[in-house]
């Protein structure tokens, strides 16, 4: 285990104390022990629910470059109190929280609690061990609340809760992973949530060095149970925020951080890949990949974009490895007229490039002679690392990028301006943990954009400044590159590592090279949804498993059946489980016994973009994940404080008004789905089942739902009152976008399908808006409009209202709204607000439809 050499400093003394009403007031403590070394710590006030800790000294600097940008303290308004209980004690009275600061002994002791329980902190420092220096980092010690649900980190191994578990905070290339046991997997994003329900705490490191997060799962007699963070290098800057629910902890950790960027509307559809395709030399790449693409039209199966593998780099001649940002001639012998002809066939293009260079590589010398590696301190040479290179397991030497050169920066932003010239889509930047295995290796750190602390214009070895740092350089590298070659779209990039940081450039992230299982399946569900509070939103799997054997007809169908209920949705694979260095793909025509099946689940996807895509826009404005636990919005609900709910891997809501509840083993025929019951006016309105046998159910209870996997599918329940809008259940052309070389239809349909009481219900009114805009122009010049369905219900009728606000200046391509009632209701729909009505009879269900003009 790593060395420990913790060191609980004391005699603290108060060196300023602002008074009530101070813009910042903060609590400034200096340690006198070590006159050469003096620690610093100090807490602030920032919001009425955010506050910043910081310990440091000279030897352990606040963290360089951190993922966050430091808030600034904004109080106006908010009422304040501050009292000094003694001279080594502080109580801050903000709001309906109260904070307690003390260094009476040996570490300042930090509680928060909510006023109405101020016995029972909500957050409470470790008495005499709070803050520790620990070798060239810190520690930081609090209690544990037992029986509490923990949850966040970005991307930990299943179950979602994460009490009582010890996490390394790093990231690393976890090809095939266990997903209840590997770790760490991807991603490097220090944000713990402890959530209850009387209130919720999120606590966030700014850091991108390597750590631990022990929750509970280290205890002893004197300490008792504890959490503790544990940062390798530097000193701590922590941010606590409070919320009485996640909703509220989420929205504030996206102030502090950036809110997710918008996807382009399009990418919400089927994305497909698969490494065999672009590593083919008979029939050439291109010419596989563009069969592919007739196939899907061959099979009436919508795709709006492939996933390029990295096989297009591959080089012709030996030794045959992976060159970034060039191609392979022979696969594509023309890039820029093979792109036409794909984009021609309605997809679009994500380019796989990973952030190395190996020493085969064409401009390998002239990186070297730039500077743009990492340097080795013991050749002063530049750093030699062992890179994947060519087929499954194959490897070669070279050096990662260093994102703090100027050269490797400017080098890796002239290659990804250039692929989207050729007309490349999107960046998928892939690869990008860095695996490197000496923190003493050195960043150049003459990037321009870099502020370097004085502290450590001498300290340029990568474990101080983080192998993560160049995770986020290397989206911000990407990001820019695509928005200075086209200014009318958003950017794009598909990022496989991330940090806090590396979400302001990269708009989608997935879970990385899951494995082929029904037990991968279920394990993916937490994982999503410890993404979603982390503020990774579009976010998926590869369904079917990257790695391992072939998914059999059931367990494709079913991963297809939960992955059409996800912000993302993609096939991609390289299964080598047969020894073969070109890896076997999964195909959604491959069992043609469940082919139909898989293609109706594919355009039930498309024909939820609406509302999928609305959810996607409260995404980027609120902050709200599309796939959320079962009691987000249901605190008051004791049920979803408990096990199985808290382990996140059966069930979820997708958006606001679905319900799913996944099946993770083979021959069954039913689902046990917890349908959540709130509070006040709402407490027994219920659900309703949107397959066969469509009955209306109570909320507050454990309901069976029948789920054959060749029948009616997964458990998929709409919440009474709600209005989903629909679309066409094939690919469209967006309002934004200039030209339509595929012929597309045009986005000019919508429909809402209501889910009213039962008749004999009485009558109340039910709201729903969701949004909508061209589906492509950059967040600085979108416009966002928005729309309204309202109704009520008696026993023979539904009261319809409707509202269009286009104020924005976007203006909807389609004109008439359909009302589309659930199978069984045989009630009719009237307008509230003067429109004409016309019934256009049922659909393929049996489903009554009603047209307002």
């Amino acid at each position: 285990m790593p060395q420990q050499q913790e060191r609980v400093l004391s005699g603290w003394t108060a060196a300023q104390a602002n008074t009530t009403g101070a813009q910042e007031p903060r609590v400034l403590l200096l340690n006198d022990s070590d006159a050469e070394n003096a620690f610093q710590f100090s807490f602030e006030t920032l919001r009425s629910n955010v506050f910043r800790t910081r310990f440091t000294s000279q030897s352990h600097p606040l963290p360089p470059h951190p993922s966050a940008t430091p808030m600034k303290a904004d109080l106006d308004g908010v009422k304040l109190s501050i009292t000094s209980p003694s001279d080594t004690a502080r109580e801050i009275e903000i709001g309906d929280v109260l904070v307690k600061l003390d260094w009476t002994e040996s570490s300042p002791l930090l509680s928060v609690a909510y006023i109405e329980s101020v016995d029972n902190p909500i957050l409470q420092d470790l008495p005499f061990r709070g803050y520790a220096v620990d070798g060239p980092g810190v520690a930081h010690y609090t209690r544990y609340n037992r029986g509490t649900l923990h949850v966040g980190l970005g991307e930990k191994a299943a179950p979602m809760d994460l009490s009582g578990r010890k996490f390394e905070m790093s990231a690393t290339d976890s090809f095939g992973y266990d997903v209840y046991r590997t770790d760490p997997l991807y991603k490097n994003i220090p944000l713990l949530i402890n959530a209850t329900p009387s209130g919720c705490v999120a606590t966030f490191s700014t850091s991108h060095t390597r750590g631990l997060y022990s929750i509970g799962s280290e205890m002893d007699g004197m300490w008792g149970r504890y959490k503790v963070f544990r940062q390798d290098y530097g000193g701590l800057e922590e941010y606590t925020i409070v919320g009485r629910t996640l909703k509220d902890v989420v929205r504030t950790y996206a102030e502090l951080v950036g809110f997710p960027l918008l996807v382009p509307r399009w990418a919400f559809g089927y994305l497909s890949g698969g490494m065999k395709y672009s590593m083919l030399d008979e029939p050439p790449a291109s010419e596989a990949l563009l069969e592919l693409a007739r196939k899907m039209k061959e099979y009436d199966i919508p795709c709006s974009a492939y996933q390029m593998s990295s096989g297009y780099t591959v080089a012709e001649q030996p030794p045959k490895t992976r060159n970034v940002f060039t191609w392979n001639r022979h696969r594509f012998a023309d890039p820029e007229g093979w792109i036409e002809e794909y984009h021609k066939l309605g997809m679009r293009l994500i380019a796989n490039v990973k952030p190395y260079v190996l020493g085969s590589h064409p401009e390998y010398e002239k990186l070297r002679a730039a500077n743009a590696f990492f340097t080795d301190p013991n050749t002063k040479q530049p750093a030699i690392a062992r890179l994947w290179s060519a087929g499954g397991g194959e490897s070669g030497e070279g050096g990662h990028i260093d994102f703090t050169s100027e050269a490797g920066f400017k080098w890796w932003y002239d290659g990804v301006k250039k692929l989207r010239e050729q007309g490349i889509d999107c960046i998928w930047n892939d690869n990008n943990e860095y695996v490197i295995t000496d923190d003493n290796w050195e960043c150049a750190l003459n990037l321009a954009s870099l502020e370097i602390p004085k502290e450590l214009q001498d300290r340029p070895q990568i474990g101080i400044w983080g192998r993560s740092l160049h995770t986020e350089l290397h989206g911000q590298a990407s990001h820019d590159a695509l928005v200075d070659t086209d200014l009318e779209s958003r950017p794009f990039v598909l990022t496989r590592s991330a940090t806090a940081g590396t979400l302001r450039y990269a708009c989608s992230s997935w879970s990385g090279d899951n494995t082929t299982s029904w037990e991968s399946m279920k394990g993916s569900t937490a994982l999503a949804l410890n993404a979603g509070v982390s503020l990774l939103h579009c976010y998926g799997h590869d369904i079917g498993g990257f790695e391992g054997p072939q998914p059999s007809p059931e367990l494709l169908l079913r991963w297809v059946q939960l992955g059409v209920y996800s912000p993302r949705f993609a096939i991609n694979c390289f299964k080598t489980f047969t020894e073969n260095n070109v890896g076997d793909v999964i195909e959604p025509w491959m069992h043609p016994s469940v082919t139909h099946l898989v293609r109706r689940a594919i355009k039930r996807r498309y024909a939820l973009i609406p509302y999928i895509y609305s959810s996607m826009i409260d995404s980027h404005r609120e902050a709200v994940p599309p796939q959320r636990w079962t009691g987000w919005g249901y605190e008051g609900d004791a049920e979803v404080w408990k096990k199985p709910l808290t382990d996140g891997e059966t069930q979820y809501w997708f958006g606001d008004c679905i319900l799913v509840g996944g099946v993770f083993e083979p021959g069954a025929t039913q689902v046990s789905i917890y349908l959540p019951k709130a509070g006040g006016d709402n407490s027994d309105e219920g659900f309703v089942n949107m397959n066969a046998p469509y009955q209306h159910l109570r909320a507050g209870q454990w309901a069976t739902i029948d789920a054959e996997w060749h029948g009616a599918g997964i458990a998929v329940l709409a919440r009474v009152g709600a209005a989903i809008p629909v679309g066409r259940d094939v690919q469209v052309l967006s309002p934004g976008e200039k030209t339509n070389v595929a012929g597309l239809p045009l986005d000019d349909f919508r429909a809402v399908e209501v889910f009213p009481p039962q008749r004999g219900s009485g009558s109340r009114w039910y709201e729903t808006t969701w949004h909508e805009d061209d589906g492509v122009s950059p967040v600085a010049k979108n416009k966002i409009s928005s729309f309204t369905i309202s109704y009520s219900t008696t026993d023979e009728a539904l009261a319809v209202k409707f509202t269009r606000d286009e104020t924005s200046g976007f203006s909807a391509p389609w004109k008439k709204l359909v009302v589309v009632l659930p199978v069984g209701d045989v009630r009719i729909v009237q307008s509230s607000d003067g429109r004409a009505v016309s019934d256009l009879g049922r659909d393929e269900q049996g489903r009554r439809r009603f047209e307002l003009s």
